[in-house]
């Protein structure tokens, strides 16, 4: 896995703030009030975001109704674990990590420790 290219993110930030799936005509609405994309651009693009298998679609009329299939949450969370199992070194990768944390970063991270730790129990 890597990281989205600009247009996919672009895409994927839309889908995941809105919380429902859309078409790309909406896609498209969308992006063009910051820039100018043809249809078949954006279409291209989210047709190959499905066969990564960040999106999900249904068809509706003529066109797919795309969802991503999974949250900004977990896509992150899957980088973050892709970067940690490449750094040869992950104790030493966390701890810088969080030694350049900010202190909202840093009460962020303890609070994420104390939920897993109750999960667990």
């Amino acid at each position: 896995m890597r990281g989205f290219g600009e247009l996919e993110a672009a895409v994927m930030e839309r889908l995941w703030s809105w919380g429902r799936p859309a078409v790309v005509r909406e896609v498209l609405d969308d992006l063009n009030k910051d820039r100018d994309l043809a249809y078949t651009t954006v279409m291209t693009v989210m047709d190959n975001l499905h066969r990564k298998g960040w999106l999900t679609r249904e068809r509706e009329g003529r066109a797919y109704r795309y969802a991503p299939v999974a949250t900004r949450q977990e896509y992150n969370a899957e980088l973050m674990r892709e970067i940690l199992a490449g750094s040869g070194d992950q104790a030493g990768t966390l701890l810088r990590f969080v030694e350049s944390a900010s202190p909202a970063e840093a009460d962020a991270i303890r609070r994420a420790l104390r939920s897993r730790g109750t999960r667990r129990s």
